[in-house]
């Protein structure tokens, strides 16, 4: 499995707003992309307009390309993309050990 990281920074105030956005883009856009097992999202306490999105795909292909190349990402990013400041720092990760 692999770990989608996207460190996203939004505009003040716009907090309640990206948290639709953001729910509803992924139950109707990537919960459905190929190779998605599952997502969190975790807001800043410190910098409260910052976002991390976490996004479990089966390969790294599933994202870079099954979905990234599909028109399903710029569905995605329309529905989130306005509320980005900056655009998002985004890495992949694999599992190495975990708790039982």
């Amino acid at each position: 499995m692999i770990l989608e990281i996207a460190d996203i920074r939004i505009h003040s105030g716009q907090n309640a707003a990206f948290e639709l956005a953001i729910a509803q883009g992924v139950a109707q856009v990537i919960s459905h992309a190929k190779g998605f097992e599952g997502f969190k999202v975790n807001k800043g306490i410190e910098n409260p307009e910052r976002y991390v999105l976490q996004i479990f795909w089966t390969t790294l292909e599933n994202h870079t390309i099954d979905f990234r190349q599909s028109p399903a990402f710029p569905a995605w990013r329309a529905i989130v993309g306005p509320f980005f400041a900056s655009p998002p720092v985004v890495e992949h990760f694999e599992l190495i050990t975990k708790s039982a």
